[in-house]
């Protein structure tokens, strides 16, 4: 078997974000690491939308990432600190819209080590020098400069070791232009290590230290180093030089704290906790991020905690010293990874779990009636302040970015009868959790729906003036006439337009500078500016059947299939040429290209015969409207459109003139629901390099519209699609919403580049957002972690299981609150009562949404459970069982028991679990009921069970349960389960079980797959094969009787097969004695299952699933990861094409190396050699290469890059999108 990996949806958990100047323009842009891949993103100023700018993968792990501007420099540059034991810098070329490596240099081995740099990275303020720290003893500062070029040149690595010490975190301190200073957290265990009773590693203290980079002896001193009180877990450089008073401030457990060197005295100030918290009053709290803003007159810091309440940190100094920390609740967000504030006075929060969001910071807090903290404020030792959290005043959100991570589980089904399947995903965590459910497709957004008096056939956008950036008109068609409309503020009719408003059109289009132009069946209607009608009527009895308009242009087919073709020459008149043309048989349909800049026409027309035939015919005044070349089709052609697309290139002038440097293409729509799109030679007419796709069942018609300032074409078919042109790759994308007739561009001051079309008796105004997005998504919320979920095939409805550690129950929450409210209540004085029954009250009655402020933490031990039904296509829940406290759902299954032939939902539940060291009160298996009608859960019988149901599975009419490492089977029963046979040679613990026939696969969490047969006559469990690797399995499932694919927790998919020489079957033991089983081999079984293909992902698989994901398509393999990606595996079905891929991957390796330094090969191969696999990220990165490397490695596999592309297209067309 063998494989090619390709992803439908990138990751979206975002594990680092920096800002900065990376395009060198006065716009800010974000960079976003995302696990193994980077994202450039901004946010545009007037909407407050996030604009993707560039996605790329990296093939390594991003484990740090900083930016920083040289002195004076007007560019930011991007620095990476990667498992590649190389430290590389990053530049942003827009021109090509790409990331460049700059510098790269190797300072030790690649992985992710404890002792190798790359975890840590600390930026000189100023530009002049950065630091790379491991966890472990090593740190390397380089000193960044530039040569006589202005280019940047960085020196080789000055060494900062010191042995047996744990670096927790980083940063680089503001001296101003002093010599470069980088502030550590660190912790030296020599002590505690050679110590054997463990009393030094109890009084072991965590210090700061300064590390200084003298850059005239150019060298690194540990300058200064001083014991902390509580344990930091970071710190945040506080503005220095001529900005401020420079230093560190470090966030510790319940303090944050200002150190200086010199004559400054430590300040501290507690951390302010939420009044009347129902979280463990015991527990820590701590900052998580934090977010600087600086100008050239103030500065303050914007830090979370781990809540999500954020706070705004004011340092008061009195001659550079700093006097006093003042703290002031800012507004409450969800939990951070990074914070960036941008100088548009944005927010942007990349959350741990959920969707990202950008706020747009509308007040700093300074002026409102918010207590002020401060760290002058008297207080008792170990006493905190107070407040009260509230819904955003400060913040106002502006955009959301979604996010699937961590994606928990994964079902691809038709639900909805879509004929396409939709992927339902279980994303979140906490009250933050969701189903979403995905459609492929492009969102739309409706901009407005008005009905019209009939039911159109046709419209069109004109405009008045050439050089207006606005339509003027929309012009629709009706069977017997036209009606024009205005476009402004509101959308009327208007009557003097010029256009005749009693006959159907079949064309309308602008024509040179200020005319307009009307084609209607019995001739044309030139519209000038000045109101005046030149009229052309179709000769006798004569009708015009199809046309084709452009600026320049008209073309006509008469009945009888006629060509007449007319020309505006230089004063605005349309002139007839002399000759016509007869078609060999009816025009079907016709198609003139845009006129490119600086030309008098656009030089070819296109004609579609009734004879399946496209031919191109040339408009050059010489030779015009002889044929050039022709193409024959498999059926008629319904609509053609000519566009130009490809890379645009900015040119180097000042004007910044955008010249696109693409192709002209062809596109054909067929009346079979085809369409084809033909590369058109500019120069001679030839047609070459045809792909194809099926896009529905109507026949296809085409219109060209503006997208991203360039062309794009619309198809309708049953659906309808946009084939556009979006960070150098094509996309063909259907469109989410309902069947479209007709349609055309649309630009207004409302909607600059949207679409107007027609449906029945509709006119609808539509936008186009989220380009380059696959998938279009609807979020249904839920209250705790969906850890499994299930379709319940009667009803098509949802399962779901959803369970929560470290959590209350609702029950349990109202009980604390009623006993905080009493609590208030007795501590109140005499006088004080009424007021303290108001605040009891109140605060009984407060609702804070959880998914913002966050749930309360009830301590370790504590599980909270439900179980829900619901509705997959509207997100209805019709029914929700909640477990007692301390309750965990771990499994849940869908099983239809041999007694009675019904469906029931079978659930695991741990009582009283522990997850550190793992201790289980035993458990339950609940057996629940769902009514077809009201789609309630009816609990039949609960089964006590000694251990922590970590699976279960249908198998042979009857439950197959892994109650911790035995694997059990159980029947129905009418008070509880019936135990009927059980395994127990499974080491550790049983995670994941499939059935089929007369096997099972079981998973264990460390020891890879067992197979098992089930011999029904002795009622015996027998575990004849298993596999030569230990896998910490998370995820499997069955592709057939014999093959298993597994998905780990450190990233890798295997998929194990039995070889032919396996047996399973007792009899053929010519002993009688099972001597086959007890023989063994290495510990294990004595047949060993083969390991056929591997491949290393580098996100944990959540979900493996064997589906189709588009209708008359193949199988493939789909996964979903921790981090939000979905994938899919798909098989070769030619040796051909095999080895194309497979030479593809070997050149891309060599040619375009990964961004961050690492090798690919050795990345896809991180645990187990790479086996099988073809990288698709990888190969898909071929039409991102300059045209000379893909000419050369196109040559080297005996194929142009057009047919290369072409193969990458196939390939994904034939399994996905």
């Amino acid at each position: 078997m063998y494989l090619y990996n390709f992803i439908l949806q990138r990751a979206t958990g975002i594990t680092h974000a920096v800002h900065g100047s990376f395009a060198g323009t006065k716009l800010q842009e974000i960079l976003l690491a995302k696990g193994k891949g980077l994202e450039l993103v901004r946010p545009d100023p007037n909407t407050g939308k996030v604009h993707t700018l560039l996605q790329t993968e990296v093939f390594g792990v991003v484990r740090s990432l900083m930016s920083f501007r040289l002195t004076g420099g007007s560019k930011d540059y991007a620095v990476i600190g990667s498992d590649s034991g190389r430290i590389v810098i990053l530049e942003y070329n827009p021109a090509k819209n790409q990331l460049e490596k700059v510098h790269q240099e190797t300072f030790g081995k690649s992985g992710c080590r404890r002792i190798v740099p790359g975890q840590y990275l600390a930026i000189d303020p100023k530009g002049r020098a950065v630091m790379i720290g491991a966890v472990e003893k090593q740190k390397l500062v380089y000193i960044l400069n530039r040569d006589s070029e202005a280019r940047l040149t960085i020196s080789s690595p000055l060494e900062a070791h010191k042995s047996n010490t744990l670096t927790y975190h980083m940063v680089g301190v503001d001296v101003g232009f002093e010599n470069p200073m980088f502030a550590c957290l660190e912790i030296d265990y020599e002590e505690a290590d050679t110590d054997p009773t463990g009393e030094a590693a109890t009084k072991t203290q965590q210090t700061l230290t300064f590390y200084e980079l003298d850059l005239g002896l150019n060298h690194v001193v540990r300058k200064y180093s001083e014991p902390l009180e509580e344990h930091a877990n970071f710190l945040i450089s506080v503005p220095g030089g001529n900005d401020g008073p420079s230093g560190v401030l470090i966030c510790s457990e319940n303090y944050l704290t200002y150190k200086n060197l010199g004559d400054q005295h430590d300040i501290r100030c507690p951390i302010p906790r939420r009044r009347n918290d129902l979280d463990d009053p015991e527990r820590g709290m701590i900052f998580i991020c934090s977010a600087t803003h600086r100008t050239k007159s103030m500065y303050f810091f914007l830090v979370q905690t781990e809540q999500g309440d954020i706070f705004k940190v004011t340092l008061e100094t009195d001659d550079d010293v700093v006097s006093e920390i003042k703290l002031k609740y800012f507004d409450t967000v969800p939990p951070a990874t990074a914070m960036c504030v941008l100088k548009t006075g944005f927010l942007f929060v990349a959350c741990e779990f959920g969707n990202h969001y950008l706020y747009q910071i509308a007040h700093l807090g300074d002026d409102d009636d918010e207590p002020e903290f401060s760290s002058a404020m008297p207080l008792e030792e170990g006493d905190t302040f107070f407040f009260a959290p509230r819904q955003l005043k400060n913040l106002v959100m502006v955009d959301d970015i979604p996010s699937y991570a961590p994606i928990l589980g994964c079902q691809v089904a038709d639900l909805a009868n879509e004929d396409t399947p939709q992927l339902y995903l279980a994303c979140g965590r906490g009250p933050r959790s969701s189903i979403r459910v995905l459609r492929h497709g492009l969102e739309v957004s409706e901009m407005a729906v008005s009905e019209l008096p009939g039911n159109p056939n046709a419209v069109w956008t004109v405009k008045k003036r050439i050089d207006d950036e606005f339509d003027a008109y929309i012009i629709v068609s009706f069977v017997n006439a036209t009606l024009v409309l205005s476009i402004g503020d509101t959308v009327e009719e208007v009557t003097d337009s010029g256009f005749l408003g009693t006959t159907p059109t079949l064309c309308c289009s602008a024509l040179g500078d200020d005319a307009l132009v009307q084609v209607y069946p019995d001739g044309i209607r030139h519209i000038r500016a000045d109101k005046r009608v030149n009229e052309w009527k179709a000769p006798g009895k004569k009708t015009i059947m199809k046309c084709a308009v452009n600026q320049r242009q008209v073309v006509i087919a008469l009945s009888g299939g006629e060509l007449v073709y007319f020309e505006m020459d230089p004063t605005g008149q349309l002139n007839e040429y002399t000759e016509r043309k007869k078609m060999p048989s009816e025009v079907m349909c016709m198609a003139l290209g845009s006129v490119p800049s600086g030309e008098q026409r656009s030089w070819f027309l296109a004609v579609g015969l009734a004879d399946n035939t496209v031919r191109i015919i040339s408009l050059d005044p010489t030779d015009c409207l002889s044929p050039r070349s022709m193409q024959a089709l498999p059926s008629a052609a319904e609509s053609l459109c000519i566009v130009e697309m490809g890379t645009v290139e900015t040119s180097s002038e000042d004007d910044g003139v955008t010249i696109t440097t693409g192709c002209i293409y062809l596109n054909i729509g067929l009346t079979n629901g085809v369409l084809l799109r033909t590369v058109l030679d500019p120069v001679s007419g030839d047609l070459a390099d045809t792909r194809t796709r099926y896009l529905g069942s109507r026949p296809v018609k085409l219109f060209r519209i503006q997208m991203q300032g360039s062309e794009a074409v619309l198809a309708m078919s049953s659906r309808s699609w946009l084939s556009y042109y979006y960070q150098n790759r094509f996309h063909l994308t259907p469109l989410s919403y309902e069947t479209l007739e007709y349609a055309s561009g649309f630009s207004s001051e409302q909607c600059s580049e949207g679409i107007v079309a027609i449906s029945t008796n509709t006119l609808r105004i539509l936008a186009l957002e989220k380009l380059g997005a696959v998938f279009n998504q609807i979020t249904f919320p839920l209250e705790y972690t969906p850890k499994r979920f299930a379709i319940h095939q009667e009803t098509g409805k949802l399962i779901i299981s959803e369970t929560d550690h470290n959590a209350y129950t609702e029950e349990t929450k109202t009980v604390r609150k009623k006993q905080m409210a009493d609590e208030m209540r007795e501590a109140a004085g005499e006088d004080e009562q009424e007021l303290a029954n108001e605040m009891a009250d109140a605060f009984i009655n407060e609702v804070l949404p959880e998914d913002v402020f966050s749930s309360p933490k009830a301590g370790t031990g504590m599980w909270a459970s439900q179980i829900r039904v619901m509705d997959p296509i509207n997100g209805h829940t019709y029914s929700k069982v909640q477990l007692a406290q301390n309750e965990a759902v771990l499994s849940l299954a869908l099983v239809r028991f041999a007694v009675d032939q019904k469906w029931y939902v079978v659930a695991g539940v741990a009582k009283d679990l522990q997850i550190n060291p793992k201790i289980s009160g035993g458990g339950f298996i609940d057996v629940y009921k769902v009514d077809s009608q009201t789609h309630q859960l009816e609990h039949m019988h609960r089964t006590e069970i000694d251990d922590a149901p970590g699976a279960l599975c249908p198998f042979q009419g009857r439950l197959l349960a892994g109650i911790g490492k035995v694997l059990r089977i159980y029947d129905l029963g009418k008070k509880k389960l019936l135990r009927k046979c059980e395994n127990k040679h499974i080491p550790n613990q049983i995670v994941n079980i499939q059935g089929m026939g007369q096997r099972v696969y079981v998973s264990d969490v460390q020891e890879s797959v067992y197979c098992i047969k089930y011999k029904r006559a002795e009622n015996q469990l027998i575990i004849f094969a298993d596999d030569t690797h230990p896998r910490w399995i998370t995820s499997a499932s069955l592709l057939d009787y014999d093959t298993v694919a597994t998905g780990d927790k450190f990233g890798n998919i295997a998929i194990l097969r039995l070889p032919h020489s396996v047996s399973d079957d007792v009899d053929e033991d010519p002993t009688g004695n099972k001597a086959l089983w007890d023989r063994g081999l290495l510990n294990g079984a004595s047949q060993k299952a083969e390991n056929i293909c591997t491949f290393h992902l580098g996100e944990i698989v959540m979900s493996l699933q064997k589906a189709t994901l588009i209708p008359g398509g193949s199988e493939s393999l789909i996964y979903a990861t921790m981090s939000g990606t979905v994938g899919a595996l798909v098989p070769f079905t030619s040796r051909e094409d095999y080895d194309f891929f497979q030479h593809l991957e070997m050149h891309m390796r060599n040619e375009n190396p990964p961004l961050c330094g690492r090798d690919h090969l050795s990345y896809r191969s991180y645990y187990y050699p790479v086996k099988n696999v073809m990288d698709g990220d990888l190969c898909e990165q071929f039409t991102s290469l300059d045209p000379a490397k893909q000419k050369s490695i196109a040559s080297d596999l005996g194929r142009t890059p057009s047919e290369v592309a072409k193969k990458l297209e196939d390939i994904r067309t034939r399994y996905a999108f």
